[in-house]
């Protein structure tokens, strides 16, 4: 997939036909999948490239002054549209002037004129340009050609980034995983911790995440992918384990309020050094809440049980 940062980095004269739709698609959970397959398919009739205008950053954080804690990051979600299909993605970050852009000129000059859009494929809610006023309805009143793709229906709700940050944020694995089309998944980066996993005999690799909504505190069976590297088929390298988020109370003996908030993962049978590689954490299921032992020897007790558990489950799948 072919990605542009910035509407300086088109090149207006050689910009073929596009197809495009328009969001944050934080998730690029089954409602933006469904606008995704129907950018493919419109792509297809028309002989254009299925094209994703989306944003650096979320949108409220400019107005509002603070953004969601998002369910991917950038870098997250350009892999995710990368895999339904889209051949090119323009990132633009949203600004003051961005934002006080109207609708029209930013269709008509910058879509158009240098992106080369030929037909857009929206969400039915879908929204953009000054006062939210580019809408599916406005851009049809242009005399555009314009496909709105409905809501995706679960349990009778429309299934929303929001509705998936408030079931991520209550431990409801299971529902955010039906809303996404797949589990629910943490990226980031290997970072040095302070070694007290292997202290104990179990040790554990620190995800510095980036800025994406984990589940709560507790301990979890997990996939870990090693996105930098590779196993005999040439896929990232996955393996099971077990995860902890939370303040390690039982290790630390710090009060709460002074420790910080740590994400680490004991890998089952691997023991190389993976520090400063980039990770994806996956969360099949939760094993328990986050508790303070009386002793080191309780908690060993503890972690081996989490682990006999996670590997009966994680074997299951």
């Amino acid at each position: 997939m072919r990605i542009t940062y910035g509407l300086s980095c088109l090149n207006k004269s050689t910009s073929p036909p596009a197809v495009v739709s328009i969001g944050v698609f934080d998730g690029v959970h089954l409602g933006h999948c469904a606008i995704l397959a129907a950018n493919l398919r419109r792509s297809t009739e028309l002989g254009a490239v299925p094209t994703v205008v989306t944003f650096s950053g979320h949108p409220k954080e400019l107005l509002l002054g603070r953004g969601p804690r998002t369910l991917t990051s950038l870098e997250h979600r350009l892999e995710l549209f990368a895999e339904a299909g889209i051949e090119h993605t323009l990132v633009l970050e949203f600004n003051d002037e961005l934002r006080s852009k109207c609708a029209e000129d930013f269709v008509r000059q910058d879509l158009e004129g240098a992106l080369g859009a030929r037909a857009f494929v929206l969400g039915f809610d879908s929204k953009f340009g000054r006062n939210r006023e580019g809408t599916p309805e406005r851009l049809t009143a242009m005399g555009l050609d314009v496909e709105v793709v409905a809501a995706v229906l679960l349990k009778g709700r429309a299934v929303s980034s929001t509705a998936i940050r408030e079931a991520v944020s209550l431990g409801d694995l299971e529902s955010a995983a039906l809303m996404l089309g797949r589990p629910v998944v943490v990226h980031g980066r290997v970072v040095h911790g302070n070694g007290l996993g292997a202290g104990i005999g179990f040790p554990t690799a620190n995800l510095d995440q980036d800025h994406e909504l984990a589940p709560p505190r507790g301990v979890y069976a997990t996939r870990v992918t090693l996105l930098d590297r590779r196993n005999e088929a040439g896929d990232p390298a996955m393996f099971d384990g077990v995860t902890n988020i939370g303040y390690r109370p039982t290790i630390t003996g710090e009060p709460l309020a002074d420790a910080a908030l740590v994400m680490e993962v004991h890998v089952f049978d691997f023991d190389a050094d993976i520090y400063g590689e980039r990770a994806a954490l996956e969360f099949v299921a939760f094993l328990r809440g986050e508790k303070r032992f009386d002793s080191v020897d309780e908690l060993k007790l503890a972690i081996a049980g989490d682990i006999k558990r996670a590997k009966q489950l994680l074997s299951r799948l």
